[in-house]
């Protein structure tokens, strides 16, 4: 064998093997100064103390945390604007929140929102981040408060929230959120670099060592090496609209659209998978009320179970509004016409914000969203049998809603307060479209990525959708922004900690 020892020979093919095993080789670089490692850059581009990739809120979270912490910091953002999924998120956040809860006599604590949250996953996720999650709720609330941000003064049940503890902004959707972490940032003169998208995730050897910085390209075809000094925070979302990883994990989603922005495609996720970062729950996906296939618009009556009902072509009711989500996706999904429809009165729409207001005119401008003086009247704009939705209008107000009871969903009598009674009516399509997925990269309570070991990949963090077991088999609405924010915070809070690389 020459001057090449058998040694030698394995180690360098075990290398190879790692590398090809994790789903793809990293681009070898030249680098004559440590030839034995051609697995970084020979220079830096640029140079931070910590990189963030993503620049939604867990992005943004992390940032601000990091510079607060001294960390000299940098966003790298796929789209062309800053906020992600964030900004345009319906906007609700779940808090145990001991001042407005005991005045709308809602018993409610950490512990029983953790307990809930475990519950609604199936018992798959990690009880002790959940312990993190809703132990830090409330704390949230006060910190974005402390930035800017209003909340509404009483809280409520939400859409697949499963219990009254969401807290509504006062500025429609998620804007309020990236508008106060945005000033925030540039008051600490944290830049958002974007249209880049990470190609890979550099670390001294590919499946070991420590995480040194990212390679980024935009869509001209300029490339940078960024350094990241103290370490690097993924927080690039999800993999809703990777279109071949939602199919090939649940093929249930085969049609489906996605409610969210075309950033998630689940790139970063697998560039810290070929450096060792462990995937887990990927077959757990969401879905929630949007557009039914062939329509165009994403229109929201639900947002409060309390008030609206979800029914079918028939004018038959279909699910307890106040169910898991998956649950009600698979009632919708279960209608021969594989969608339904949301039905309000006038009451429950005046409750809604602007932007919601907004989207049911445009909806009624294309025949996606309908208004009428009476029940039977509204039922023959949707197209829906006239009859069967008056009969279940009237079941709904007058034996369940009167009772307290619901014989046939079950719905919690704390969700049967309001009748659907008052004129003019409304209604929208509820089809269903890929919102969220539960799985991603493993974590520990410190936001650390973990390898197949469970041992942290030092300097690399992650925080928000990217990550998996927090959510188990199934997210509680209002859940999604409080994991953002979170564990955003945890994590700049401790990439900023760490001891810089010379």
């Amino acid at each position: 064998m020459s001057n090449i020892s058998r040694r030698n020979l394995f180690k360098t093919a075990g290398a190879g093997v790692l590398a090809f095993g994790s789903g793809a080789v990293l681009a070898q670089t030249s680098n004559p100064a440590n030839p034995a490692n051609p697995y970084v850059p020979q220079q830096w581009d640029e140079s931070y103390d910590v990189v963030v990739v993503g620049g939604g809120g867990a992005g943004m979270a992390a940032a601000l945390l990091a510079a607060q912490n001294g960390a000299k910091v940098v966003i790298i953002e796929k789209l062309l604007f800053a906020g992600g999924n964030t900004m345009a998120a319906q906007g609700q956040i779940n808090a145990a929140d001991p001042v407005r809860q005991p005045k709308q006599n809602i018993e409610d604590s950490p512990e029983k929102h953790a307990a809930q949250t475990l519950a609604a996953g199936d018992f798959r996720g990690d009880p002790a981040r959940v312990k993190v999650l809703c132990d830090n709720a409330y704390s949230v609330i006060t910190w974005l408060e402390g930035l800017g941000m209003e909340f509404k003064p009483t809280v409520h049940q939400m859409f697949g929230g499963l219990y009254p503890r969401a807290h509504s902004p006062a500025v429609p959707k998620g804007i309020g959120y990236t508008g106060v972490l945005s000033k925030a940032l540039k008051k600490e003169n944290v830049p958002f670099k974007t249209g880049f998208s990470v190609v890979e995730i550099y670390r001294e050897q590919p499946w070991s060592g420590d995480v040194l910085g990212v390679k980024v390209q935009n869509s001209k075809g300029q490339v940078l090496n960024i350094e990241a000094k103290k370490g690097v925070v993924l927080a690039s979302g999800g993999f809703s609209g990777n279109q071949y990883l939602r199919e090939l994990h649940d093929p249930r989603t085969a049609g489906l659209g996605t409610d969210n922005l075309p950033g998630h495609t689940g790139d970063v996720m697998m560039a810290a998978n070929r450096i060792g970062g462990y995937l887990i729950g990927m077959d757990f996906i969401q879905s929630t009320p949007g557009a039914p296939a062939g329509k165009k618009m994403k229109i929201i009556l639900n947002t409060n179970v309390d008030g609206s009902i979800y029914v079918d072509k028939r004018g038959n009711r279909i699910v307890d509004e106040g169910a898991r989500r998956d649950h009600i996706r698979d009632a919708v999904l279960g209608t021969p016409e594989r969608y339904g429809y949301t039905v309000v009165d006038n009451n429950q729409y005046e409750s809604y914000n602007s932007a919601v207001h907004d989207a049911v005119q445009r909806g009624i401008e294309i025949n996606e969203a309908w208004t009428a003086p009476t029940i039977k009247e509204l039922a023959v704009k949707m197209g829906v049998d006239p009859e069967g939705l008056q009969k279940t209008v009237d079941r709904y107000n007058n034996v369940i809603i009167k009772n307290k009871e619901d014989p046939d969903f079950h719905k919690a009598p704390r969700n049967l307060t309001r009748k659907i009674e008052k004129g003019p009516f409304w209604a929208c399509y509820t089809g269903m479209t890929v919102h969220h997925t539960m799985g991603g990269l493993n974590t520990n309570t410190k936001a650390q990525v973990l390898d197949c070991t469970g041992t942290p990949i030092p300097r690399l963090y992650a925080a928000g959708e990217i990550t998996g077991g927090i959510h188990g088999t199934n997210r509680v609405g209002g859940n999604a922004l409080l994991d953002c924010f979170v564990f955003g915070r945890i994590a700049g809070e401790n990439v900023a900690k760490e001891k810089a690389r010379s």
